[in-house]
């Protein structure tokens, strides 16, 4: 029997009784560092591949930088990675070439969000969103523009945050009945109503952990005993690196203070993490035998 592919898997993943935790990347580096922790799925953050390219979650990106960005994770033997797609950049046509584009780049599921464009980053005020009716179309554009199956279509509402949690309700039960396979209802504001979610969605659902966001914060075994599905933790590592960065280079430019060099990896390892020892068996693999000296 042929091994599952990473699509596969975490199409398996998602219908089991188990939580998936997907932590967030936004490069090579940390994909590759949260597959070499054991993940075998990881979520491409919006906001941390915005931060990357030294913008905030403004929805100043495009499709194709989001999923060049997608593919440099992608391609970590493996990883099932879920990706950020923000609304779709577009109406249905761009949904469509949205989905094959995030498709032919090895991502394992999307999600798409109801808001308007340039959207913002779901735990910040002031959203836009457009009618239900125009956001199941992109939905179900989305489901009729993949071509395997295996590739899941996350909806993600926005709605609670401007129209309350029974309308992002609602929209959540209309996207998985318009052939969605995961709904995400973004930012439910209090306990009781990260609760009611997996309670009053009919479908699988994805819980979104930001640090300081609007959502209170919960143990992964309670998300999982509350009955989502999938965790996503978005900031997980992009905060902790900005912090650590800010903390090595302010003294370093204020005083010249260098980071401690008794602590931490030294180059070589860092070349270890990712991957040197099968680079460098490669290294020498092909060249001509060497004769051996005559006698």
């Amino acid at each position: 029997m042929a091994a599952q592919t990473p699509r596969q898997r975490l199409h398996a993943q998602i219908n089991s009784k188990t939580l998936v935790v997907a932590p967030g990347v936004y490069d090579g580096l940390t994909g590759r560092l949260a597959a070499n922790a054991g993940f075998d799925v990881a979520y491409m953050t919006g906001a941390g591949t915005s931060i990357r390219k030294g913008y905030p979650d403004y929805g100043l990106l495009t499709m194709t930088e989001m999923v060049d960005n997608a593919s440099d994770i992608t391609a970590i033997d493996g990883l099932a990675v879920i990706a950020d797609a923000d609304t779709g950049y577009g109406n249905e046509l761009n949904m469509t070439r949205t989905v094959h584009e995030y498709e032919r780049a090895g991502v394992a599921a999307i999600h798409i969000e109801d808001q308007g464009f340039p959207k913002r980053c779901g735990h910040l005020d002031d959203k836009e969103i457009i009618p239900l009716e125009d956001y199941i179309a992109k939905i179900r554009a989305a489901v009729a523009a993949r071509t395997d199956p295996d590739f899941q279509i996350i909806a993600r509402t926005d709605s609670r945050a401007v129209m309350g949690l029974e309308e992002a309700i609602r929209r959540a039960n209309a996207s998985l009945e318009a052939g969605a396979d995961i709904a995400f209802v973004e930012a439910p504001q209090t306990p009781d109503e990260v609760r009611a979610v997996p309670k009053a969605v009919k479908g699988p659902c994805l819980f979104n952990l930001v640090y300081g966001g609007k959502t209170p914060a919960f143990e992964l075994a309670e998300i999982e005993a509350m009955g989502f599905a999938l965790a996503i933790l978005p900031d997980v590592l992009l905060r902790s690196v900005m912090m650590t960065c800010e903390g090595i280079l302010e003294p370093l430019k204020g005083n010249g203070t260098l980071p401690d060099q008794s602590k931490g990896m030294v180059v070589r390892e860092m070349f270890e993490r990712m991957g040197s020892a099968d680079w460098d068996v490669i290294r020498t693999a092909y060249a001509e035998p060497k004769a051996e000296a005559a006698e």
